[in-house]
Parts: structure tokens; C-alpha cells; sequence
């Protein structure tokens, strides 16, 4: 069957959400750092982290690997464990999503700085993203507000920041 443009969420009010999965790859030594990206090509689009969508009868886990290696070509990481659900619509079409957030781990070797190219032939084959670590907290908030659950990686530290007053809310809840 041939893509088809899915109906704006204005005319279509049960539009099924687009199933996601977003990934917050951390690598713990020297020190704990996220891995993001930007995309020369699209500034507008800010600062991310790994995410897309999944395939029909692909589970979280084999999607969120996927979309690591696709955007930033990084293998080797681990799946730790499912951190939250969240139910917020894209930001500019308001379309339904449903994105389910992961933290894996990184392999301890390995660049703190690269550009990846996208191969094959998909929706995002020849982009370029300039992927990093870069140091938790994060200085910066990300696009989309794909931190908002970020404080959920290490419960301990996130509970020893907010008693210090520098914990950051979070922008979505978790669907339960």
C-alpha cells in the first residue's frame, strides 16, 4: 500500500499517535554526559537526542538501537530500561505522538565528537548530524523538551540536585 498523508489532527480528531521511541544514551566515565546532536542542515531544529518512530510489531527496545545507530552510528550500546511514556503532540502540526523514552548506555571508548552521515534510503538518507556528550546536568534545555524526563536516568543525583535547588521540572508527565 502506497504512504499516505495522514489528516490534519484539526479534521481527524482521533488520529491514532504516531508511536516513537527517544533515547538517552549516557556514557558514565570520565563523568556522566547525554549523547545529542544538531543538524547542520536544519539549525531551526535545535539540539536532540536519538529519537524516530517504530515499526509495526518492532518492540521499543529493537527501535531505540535502531534509531541510535541510524542518527548517530553509534553501536555498542546497551538498553538499561524503559524510562516514561509520553503523550505530547509534535509541537507544529499537533499531531498525537506517543514516544517512549530509554536509557542505554554507552560503550566507555569511543569519540566525545563526531559527524555521522545517514545511509540507505530513507526519509533521512544523506543528513548530516553533528552528534556529542555533552555533561549532565545539561546546561541547555533540548528541542521539543525531549529532557523532561531526563532527571528519571538516576533518581539518586536528580534527588540530591533538586535539594540543592538546581532540579529542573519536568515539561511532560509520563502517561501511566
Amino acid at each position: 500500500m502506497p504512504f499516505m498523508a495522514s489528516p490534519s489532527p484539526a479534521s481527524s480528531p482521533s488520529l491514532p499517535p504516531r508511536v516513537r521511541v527517544a533515547a538517552y544514551v549516557i556514557r558514565r566515565h570520565p563523568s556522566p554526559a547525554l549523547l545529542v546532536f544538531d543538524q547542520p542542515a536544519f539549525p531551526e531544529a535545535g539540539t536532540q537526542v536519538p529519537a524516530g518512530g517504530v515499526a509495526p510489531g518492532e518492540d521499543p527496545e529493537r527501535a531505540v538501537l535502531r534509531e541510535v545507530a541510524e542518527e548517530t552510528g553509534l553501536t555498542g550500546a546497551r538498553v538499561v530500561r524503559r524510562i516514561a511514556v509520553d503523550g505530547r503532540p509534535h509541537p507544529e502540526t499537533g499531531q498525537p505522538r506517543l514516544t517512549t523514552y530509554l536509557l542505554l548506555e554507552a560503550p566507555p571508548e569511543g569519540p566525545e565528537e563526531w559527524e555521522h552521515r545517514v545511509d540507505g534510503d530513507g526519509g533521512d538518507a544523506g543528513m548530516r548530524f553533528v552528534c556529542r556528550f555533552v555533561p549532565l546536568p545539561l546546561a541547555h534545555p533540548l528541542a521539543d523538551a525531549q529532557d523532561a524526563h531526563l532527571r528519571r536516568v538516576d533518581q539518586g543525583r536528580a534527588a540530591q540536585r533538586e535539594a540543592a535547588g538546581r532540579g529542573r521540572p519536568d515539561e511532560a508527565r509520563p502517561l501511566s
